[in-house]
């Protein structure tokens, strides 16, 4: 089944670029290209994308508004933040909002295809700086906390693999168990953390340093 993408962009030339690369590419639909985010609930529901490539700038409903946004309403969309941004503030504030991989607009297309593939796979793509970046807001994590989320071993394994970037397929073969029951424990770490999304569950995680 091919991946559907839509694409949020405010420049012209980039957004019918990218809207070439989709079309060009056999493993990928093209569910729609639009220059701003006023009607994104809407293409939501009309198009069903299972990604989408997000830009952060576009005047009125900001790309990290408009995350939040689709994740409260179609949590099973993925969404990827495709930005020129690279700002520490901006990176957090996407994840937080729901975003499940953040890549730079200098990537290239065969990093921009496979970042799309990983990311309806169940993986968390980003480029070097920012997983770096990402990995800076916790330079100074707290100290170890009980489990206080009454976790169980299985779980903090599989939450330790959703920290690493594990797609469902990995997390499966690594844990020796189905596909089915990796959905059903991540689903069960959704609930305990209070969390809506992979980005959030692994924020959490490194912050409150879960599964040290």
């Amino acid at each position: 089944m091919a991946i559907k993408v839509s694409i949020y962009e405010d420049n012209n030339s980039l957004r019918n670029t990218m809207s070439y690369l989709i079309q060009g590419d056999a493993m990928l639909e093209f569910a729609g290209a639009f220059p701003n985010c006023s009607d994104i609930l809407e293409n939501c529901k009309n198009n069903t994308p299972n990604v989408i490539l997000m830009d952060i700038d576009m005047p009125g409903i900001s790309g990290i508004e408009a995350t939040a946004m689709v994740k409260e309403k179609f949590p099973d969309i993925n969404i990827l933040i495709f930005t020129i941004f690279e700002d520490r503030e901006k990176v957090y504030q996407a994840l937080c909002a729901g975003a499940t991989g953040y890549l730079l607009k200098k990537s290239s297309a065969v990093q921009i295809i496979e970042a799309i593939t990983e990311l309806y796979n169940g993986g968390s793509p980003m480029t070097g700086e920012i997983a770096r970046m990402v990995f800076s807001f916790f330079s100074n994590p707290s100290a170890v906390k009980d489990n206080q989320y009454a976790l169980s071993p299985r779980e903090i394994d599989v939450l330790k693999c959703i920290v690493d970037g594990d797609s469902y397929k990995m997390i499966a073969d690594k844990c020796f168990i189905s596909m089915g029951t990796v959905r059903g424990h991540i689903n069960n770490i959704y609930k305990k953390l209070h969390v809506n999304s992979k980005s959030e569950a692994v924020i959490k995680a490194m912050r409150e340093r879960l599964t040290s």
